[in-house]
């Protein structure tokens, strides 16, 4: 699936800041990735990043863009300097969508608040879930209308234990009626969302998308 001569971008996993790295895949051998030293994509300048450090690979592949986690294991010269990574398999490499945020149907709970109290805050849960927006279940005794402002509240639980709180300005787009049922669905667009909040996002989705990998449950295009 990757190849040598594959243009890499790399991001950190757990980032402090916004900040993204460009390099080539010089060589792979079994699951080790030889690199040459990334360099920071805004300001063209070479980048030394530790022994250990967790980062996100993306690169593309023909018309299509692939995604995976590993960590920096040291340093070679052979010739030229360079880094090596963890490649873990292409068992463990994600396709995404380029063209919109992926959707993962995914149950999160969720606390929605009204800006102008013209409803009473009520949690719930969602259908589905991307780092652009949800699709979530609503009681229909509950006065939410498309166009309303609202302040949406995610528990995101990670595969490694930890769980993130996002406070998102969100927009409710339209309402989804199921007959024969008291749960109507809603569909939420997050409307303000900084760099940082929507790495967070990409994260869970990213997370979620290897969860049900494991399980052996593909996603649809």
């Amino acid at each position: 699936m990757i190849t040598t001569g594959n243009s890499l971008t790399l991001e950190l996993k757990y980032p402090e800041q916004t900040e993204r790295y460009k390099c080539r895949l010089v060589e792979k051998k079994g699951n080790i990735l030889y690199i040459d030293y990334p360099k920071n994509i805004e300001t063209n300048k070479t980048t030394f990043l530790i022994d250990g450090t967790q980062l996100r690979v993306s690169f593309i592949e023909g018309k299509s863009v692939y995604s995976f986690d590993t960590e920096i294991l040291g340093r070679i010269v052979q010739g030229i300097p360079m880094v090596k990574l963890f490649y873990p398999g292409n068992e463990n490499v994600i396709k995404i969508q380029r063209r919109k945020f992926v959707r993962i149907d995914t149950a999160v709970d969720v606390a929605i608040h009204p800006f102008n109290h013209e409803f009473q805050p009520f949690t719930t849960i969602t259908k589905d879930f991307s780092a652009g927006g949800a699709l979530a279940v609503l009681n229909h005794l509950v006065n939410v209308k498309p166009g309303m402002n609202i302040r949406s509240v995610f528990v995101l639980p990670m595969q490694n234990g930890e769980i993130h709180y996002m406070n998102l300005e969100s927009k409710v787009v339209r309402i989804v009626k199921k007959e024969n049922t008291h749960q109507d669905l809603f569909s939420i667009l997050f409307s303000e969302v900084t760099p940082q909040q929507r790495q967070q996002l990409l994260r869970f989705t990213f997370d979620r998308q290897m969860a049900l990998k494991k399980k052996g449950i593909e996603l649809s295009e």
